[in-house]
């Protein structure tokens, strides 16, 4: 009897880690179909799109599926001042902002930390323009700047800047406001400087909020359209890759173009995701 309870126990043992599989894969089901749904299968359909030749019927917005891969090369060919535009704007951007709101982030999260109402207060602050529409606070700042400004690389930059610093801040935020205030009264205690101090151990305990709030502001910058656009900040000369996707979209009904656009610009911010995120040493984030 001993020896036949033993073996159900070894058999009860044995079996658990593929019972808790199965529950593993039960929770994880729902997020999976998400994915797959929402993510995985527009993607399919979105290169598929990407292939498309035009109808024999030459109407507009009729496409045939096909396989022509000649599509990435025109649309590098005739669109690529816009990709590098879009590019260079979201990498000025994101360096600006990152400029602004360490300090901010630094001051809530580690100066006025034994302040709770003040850091409240100064948080409400970096998060109240989420409570109004991006289109009316970048058209708030179309009445605001002086007239000479509006459709200048300038402009277009500032509303990038404006409208993602909160992207910036709360990662960098939640960083610093975890990082062990007695490390830096150590570090002042063996006679750090200041700037050694934030050199030695503020900065590299703050890195992946840093890589964070960059990633997240640079993502959206490099394929923002409304700031650039000319009902906004934009002009002329100041085109980025996503006003040409939502023109080949809505407006010439150019479906394989807006598709291989997208696509391009999929495959550029992963391929500056990925080196940004390894040189930083920030590669658990991938």
């Amino acid at each position: 009897m001993a020896f036949t309870a033993f073996s159900g126990e070894t058999k009860a043992v044995e079996q658990s880690p593929q019972k808790r599989g199965w529950i593993a894969l039960i929770l994880l089901a729902p997020g999976i179909a998400y994915m797959l749904l929402f993510f995985v299968a527009p993607f399919i359909q979105l290169a598929i799109t990407s292939l498309q030749a035009p109808a024999d019927s030459g109407g507009i917005g009729q496409y045939v599926a096909a396989l022509q891969f000649s599509n990435y090369w025109a649309a590098l060919q005739e669109y690529w001042p816009q990709l590098l535009r879009s590019f260079v704007y979201a990498i000025v951007a994101t360096i600006i902002g990152l400029i602004i709101s360490y300090p901010l982030a630094y001051l809530i999260g580690v100066k006025v930390r034994s302040k709770p109402m003040l850091q409240g207060v100064l948080l409400i602050l970096v998060v109240a323009p989420f409570f109004i529409s991006f289109l009316l606070r970048t058209l708030a700042w179309k009445s605001i700047l002086p007239s000479d400004l509006i459709g200048t690389h300038f402009s277009v930059i500032f509303g990038l800047v404006y409208n993602f610093i909160p992207f910036m801040v709360l990662p960098m935020f939640s960083s610093l406001q975890a990082l062990d205030l007695r490390l830096l009264e150590a570090g002042s205690d063996l006679y750090a400087s200041p700037a050694t101090t934030f050199r030695k151990v503020t900065l590299p305990l703050s890195m992946p909020g840093i890589v964070s709030g960059t990633l997240l502001s640079f993502i959206p910058m490099s394929g923002d359209y409304v700031n650039a656009s000319r009902e906004f900040l934009g002009g002329t000369s100041t085109t980025m890759v996503g006003n040409v996707i939502e023109s080949n979209f809505l407006q010439t009904q150019n479906y394989p173009m807006a598709a291989t656009l997208s696509i391009i610009l999929m495959v550029i911010i992963l391929i500056f995701v990925a080196t940004y995120v390894r040189k930083s040493g920030a590669e658990d984030l991938l």
